[in-house]
């Protein structure tokens, strides 16, 4: 592999952007390095090897006397040690000196020069004091550049690193999957010192910590795309072939073009297998292709070789967070107003099934899930999916995902189909499906039919659009079923101002079938604007009325209850709550106590931050 890293000069005033929690690169030089030992007994060989007489040698099991070649005449050249330039005997009671940057020096140089054209955006730390981003503008061809920073190994300490793997890959006889992180983490580390034990050479901490990095990196971590798979601002990480930068979809500037990629196929190749194998799949050249769900809940789709891409091995991962997105969030990027989420939070917790449709990346399953948590707290809630991306707060929750075949034959394949079979015997009263494509939607149109509270997601850039592909096959669900939908809320992903935005464009009821024209009976409650980038309110609600008369209330109740839900979204938006839990702790304040949960908020009560 190999890592593209610009030229590098100090800074006067240090490094710009923002503050990479590694303190000032200029302040902290390198110490200078020590002079060797040098180990005439060791010699590149392990310590049993160098102790035996010069003379013996071993045949089977038995050490043999054998004639000498004089050094003189010997026909092969003398051999420098492979690490002398580490060579260095600790007493084996020494404790290891830990790293401090300001006694070792710093892990990486953020120092940069930048090329003609070119200004240094900012740095930010992902894995420190290993790995750090910069972002870089080049103003010739109006692109930026993702440039991931770590540490630089000499060739010294390149051999070294593929004599630990070596010597690890000897030893290894455990399953990682098996243990916790902490514990392989421990195992990886104590395997790494028995091997430098057996060349009797000690590192110094600066060289120890980097090796150890590499090592983990590549061990435990994700080799290459380690350190953005750290960045909490990457969503997507795009491989697309041997010798093809990586790109990466950054929350701030979009798609852009990285400094890795991969010049050896057959590492690419190993990368992916073992992508495959951590997520308990099988990926072969005959049968290249696999969808999966990654340790941490991301998700990935990978090709092995040139069989069906012709660049080699490829994937793309969807990277999971691991704090769920709430409806404050959602609130706070401007993808819902707060009176648009407050009609949402209100049609839910009563009983409102809804689809969610929109293009690839609009923020679908975003929305679904930060909704979900407006659910009543001791619901039962049944979610079926392909890979495991909702996360709830509560306690009565099945979560369910479908299974492969284990052979050709399709033997012990769990389609979505059979999921959904299952649920609607498990008498959910809310039931949660991912995404609708195929036969299982006939079910889940049915299952809303007899009073199913449903919420999933589609492919359709518009309410027509997702009637025709709900109609047609493979769907083919009746039109007279499509009644029993109560919204659809259609997201998109648009450009304002030359930012590329994610927006509710409409929510729209679904309230009857024409019985003249077999047409459906719309009414749209709220629009997105996209000259002033605001969303408003239609000012008739078919949903509201509903809530209204089940409830027997009046008009001004009705009223009453949306604007205080949305003051509580703008107090939470104000008060900075985004956590899914603290968001859904004061979401069940309010559906068991609303007017006391006012009376704090209103108050200037702090007991929910």
């Amino acid at each position: 592999m190999k890592v593209r890293v610009g030229s590098l000069k100090k800074e006067k005033n240090g490094v710009k952007g923002k503050d990479t929690g590694a303190g000032d690169p200029a302040a902290a030089k390198p110490a200078p390095p020590t002079k060797p030992l040098k180990l005439s007994a060791l010699g590149g060989k392990k310590k049993e090897a160098a102790e035996k007489p010069s003379g013996l040698r071993r045949l089977g099991k038995k050490d043999v006397q054998v004639p000498q070649v004089p050094e003189s005449v010997s026909s092969e050249p003398k051999k420098k040690s492979l690490f002398s330039s580490f060579s260095k005997i600790a007493p084996l009671a020494k404790k290891r000196e830990q790293y401090d940057p300001k006694v070792h020096g710093m892990m990486v140089n953020l120092t940069f020069e930048p090329p003609p054209g070119t200004e240094e955006i900012e740095v930010y730390p992902v894995n420190p004091p290993f790995a750090y981003i910069r972002i870089t503008y080049n103003y010739i061809t109006h692109e930026y550049l993702y440039e991931v920073v770590e540490p630089i190994y000499t060739d010294a300490e390149k051999k070294l690193l593929d004599e630990i793997k070596k010597g690890i890959f000897e030893r290894v006889n455990v399953n990682t999957r098996q243990i916790s992180r902490e514990t392989a983490a421990e195992t990886l580390e104590s395997m790494m010192n028995e091997v430098l034990a057996d060349y009797a050479i000690s590192l110094d901490p600066l060289t120890y910590e980097k090796i150890h990095y590499h090592l983990k990196k590549d061990f435990l971590g994700d080799g290459l795309v380690d350190p953005v798979m750290h960045d909490r601002y990457i969503e997507d990480i795009s491989c697309d072939g041997v010798g093809r930068p990586l790109f990466v979809y950054h929350s701030r500037y979009e798609s852009i073009e990285s400094n890795l990629f991969y010049t050896d196929a057959a590492e690419l190749d190993s990368f992916v297998t073992k992508l495959a194998q951590r997520a308990g799949k099988h990926i072969s050249v005959a049968d290249p292709m696999l969808d999966a769900t990654m340790q941490d809940g991301s998700r990935i789709q990978m090709t092995l070789g040139s069989e069906v891409t012709a660049h080699g091995s490829t994937f793309t991962i969807r990277k999971f967070k691991d704090e769920p997105i709430t409806p404050t969030d959602l609130i706070e990027w401007g993808t819902f107003s707060p009176l648009s989420i407050a009609f949402l939070w209100l049609a839910v917790e009563n009983g409102k099934s809804c689809i969610f449709a929109g293009g690839t990346a609009s923020g679908k399953t975003t929305s679904l899930n930060a909704i979900s948590l407006f659910i009543p707290p001791l619901a039962k809630i049944v979610t079926l999916e392909d890979t495991r991306e909702l996360k709830l707060p509560h306690s009565n929750w099945i979560p369910s995902v479908t299974r492969e075949s284990f052979d050709v034959s399709g033997k012990g394949e769990i389609d979505m189909y059979e999921l959904l079979k299952a649920a609607l015997r498990q008498r959910p009263e809310y039931l949660i499906v991912g995404e609708v494509r195929g036969r299982e939607a006939l079910t889940l149109f049915q299952a809303m039919s007899t009073g199913h509270v449903t919420y999933s997601t589609m492919h359709a850039d518009s309410v027509s659009s997702a009637v025709h592909r709900l109609e047609n096959p493979p769907i083919s669900v009746p039109r007279n079923m499509l009644s029993a939908l109560n919204l659809v809320c259609v997201q998109i992903q648009a450009r304002v101002g030359g930012q590329r935005i994610r927006r509710n464009k409409q929510i729209i009821e679904v309230l009857d079938i024409d019985p003249r024209t077999n047409e459906l009976i719309t009414n749209e409650v709220f629009r997105w604007r996209q000259a002033t980038d605001e969303i408003s309110y239609s000012g008739k609600s078919f949903i509201l009325e509903e809530i209204m008369e089940a409830h027997g209330w009046d008009e001004e109740r009705i009223r009453r209850d949306l604007l205080q839900r949305q003051e509580v979204l703008e107090w939470m938006r104000e008060k900075k709550i985004r956590d899914f839990r603290d968001v859904s702790k004061i979401v069940v304040s309010y559906f068991r106590d609303a007017e006391t949960l006012m009376e704090q908020i209103r108050s200037g009560g702090n007991e929910f931050i």
